[in-house]
């Protein structure tokens, strides 16, 4: 089993993270990571109502996974997108659906699509709501 060469530093116990801490975190400069959101698919934070992305967990551990593999195991942008997007697509334990079919074993169920943008958006909207009114409750 491989250890990277450097142990990420520990994600605080939040959701949402603005791209100044996620650069604090990952060390990773605030212009590299807006460049990154244009190269690899899989990094997609939400944008807050006033135009500020948010960075969920996932999108940090996406963050730290490119920075690994571009910096630590060598690989060019268009090969570390592949990478990601190869892992992201197996699913299925290596069987291909057609493999699958041959054998008369069930594929594995399909994986959940992500959430989209407006699904996102929303849902980001709603907790920035609840938010408020939790905040409301504990002055009241």
């Amino acid at each position: 089993m491989a250890t990277p060469a450097q142990a990420p530093s520990p994600i605080p116990d939040k959701s949402l993270f603005r791209i100044g801490e996620v650069s604090r975190l990952t060390a990773t400069k605030a212009f590299v990571l807006r460049y990154w959101e244009t190269e690899f698919p899989t990094l997609q934070p939400v944008k807050s109502p006033s135009g500020h992305r948010l960075y969920r967990r996932e999108d940090i551990e996406t963050v730290f996974e490119i920075k690994r593999l571009l910096y630590d195991e060598g690989f060019t942008i268009v090969g570390a997108r592949k990478h990601l997007a190869d892992l992201q697509g197996s699913g299925n334990g290596g069987q291909t659906a057609g493999s699958a079919e041959r054998a008369h074993v069930p594929a594995a169920p399909p994986r959940r699509e992500p959430p989209s943008r407006a699904q996102r958006k929303f849902l980001l909207d709603l907790h920035e709501e609840l938010l408020a009114v939790l905040t409301l409750l504990e002055r009241g």
